[in-house]
């Protein structure tokens, strides 16, 4: 599908140029409208004595008026109330030049454009005044005439000053959709930055506190048995060796999505571990039995691919629940159960430990794992069990097309 031009053709146009071809285009209809068309009778108006080739008078006004509008377009890029006050004179001068009792709609028509483009990219306070400049033009023109005893088109003056009104409100609703459509883009690209910081800081803390734990009790082996067997001693330290290069790569592999927020680079990250998932639940519960605290794993259901944020979640959610039983639980062994149902995907981790001071309510990991379960509209729950211990509970619903 080809590209929708980012500037299109109307929006290059400046302001000006549609003020100008409104006058232009007022004014050739003002000069046709003084000849019999085909069909008519008669013709509508505007045959009066100064546009007459033996008057110079109307022809010099009309070219005032002309020369005034124009010089208003040209300028209205720059600023906004002088020219539109060199539109109303200019209107002023044309409809001088028909000797009429009001200004006809045919010579406001820049105007109207004019106070279109103000209301709509100029503040609330300068469409006002000027609504209130045009409004004003049209009752002087109106009081002049009463005051030299000429006659007033009070109807025709009327109609024009209401599409002066609406010129104004249609204006000013789309400067009032404009700032909307702005903040609305401005919240956006907070929340997805606040979306994509509370990603990372998810990530981060899942990534290290996993290994900060199983260093910890690898270390804690290797110190008590470095003197009285070397050779396990010796195999702790490398499992410690093994867990800190896996992180350092985790590591550089968040600085690698961190850099894609950079001009020039993709404006979305993709998953900083892209590999992890339900495969990886089997090893993540090898490694921590091999620091110290058994890990069961018990899957239900069959086992079948799943989208990759439903994948990594679980693994994550497994992954933090493992850590908090290594570091608060107090205890030797955890049960981790995965059920691949139809609809859903249902994880539990329990374990009995005596764990003092845990609570569901405090806590990054607890606050990361509700997070992410949230964001898949999914149901979970952490809370100590009666009997004693801690259970975690997640359930990730499926979506239809990979059932």
């Amino acid at each position: 599908m080809p590209a929708t031009p980012r500037h299109p053709l109307l929006k290059r146009i400046p302001p000006g140029v549609w003020t100008a071809l409104a006058w232009c285009a007022g004014l050739a209809i003002t000069m046709l409208m003084r000849f019999r068309l085909p069909g008519q009778e008669e013709a509508d108006a505007y045959r009066t004595a100064l546009l007459s080739s033996a008057k110079w008078e109307g022809w010099a006004l009309l070219t005032l008026g002309t020369a005034l509008t124009l010089a208003g377009s040209a300028l209205l890029h720059r600023r906004s109330l002088w020219p539109l006050a060199l539109m109303l004179a200019g209107s002023i001068s044309g409809t001088s030049a028909l000797s009429v009792g009001a200004i006809p709609l045919l010579q406001f028509l820049a105007v109207d454009l004019t106070l279109y483009f103000i209301a709509a990219t100029r503040p609330r306070r300068t469409g006002v005044v000027a609504v209130s400049m045009a409004l004003f033009t049209l009752a002087g023109f109106l009081a002049v005439r009463v005051l030299s005893g000429w006659g007033i088109g009070t109807t025709t003056e009327l109609i024009v000053a209401l599409t002066a009104v609406i010129a104004w409100l249609v204006g000013h609703s789309t400067h009032q959709a404009r700032e909307y459509a702005a903040k609305s883009h401005a919240q956006a690209a907070t929340q997805a930055v606040t979306a994509e910081r509370l990603r990372i800081a998810r990530e981060l803390h899942d990534m290290v506190a996993h290994t900060i734990g199983i260093v910890a009790l690898q270390a804690g082996a290797a110190r008590r048995v470095i003197d009285t067997q070397p050779a396990l001693a010796r195999e702790a330290l490398g499992e410690v060796e093994n867990a800190s290069r896996e992180t350092l790569s985790g590591l550089r592999r968040m600085l690698g999505a961190l850099r894609l927020a950079e001009p020039g680079h993709a404006t979305e990250a993709p998953p900083l571990d892209p590999a992890l998932g339900l495969a990886d639940i089997d090893r993540l519960a090898e490694r921590t039995t091999a620091a110290g605290i058994r890990v069961d794993v018990h899957w239900r259901g069959e086992r079948r691919p799943l989208p990759p944020e439903i994948g990594m979640s679980a693994y994550r959610i497994v992954q933090e629940a493992v850590t908090n039983v290594v570091r608060h639980a107090g205890t030797r062994s955890c049960q981790v159960t995965v059920d691949c149902r139809d609809e859903e995907l249902a994880i539990e981790v329990l374990d009995s430990g005596p764990g003092p001071g845990r609570s569901a309510d405090t806590g990054y990991g607890l606050l990361g794992m509700r997070e992410r379960v949230g964001l898949l509209h999914g149901e979970f729950s952490a809370a100590p069990r009666p009997e004693g211990g801690f259970r975690v509970a997640a359930r990730l619903p499926v979506p239809a097309g990979v059932r």
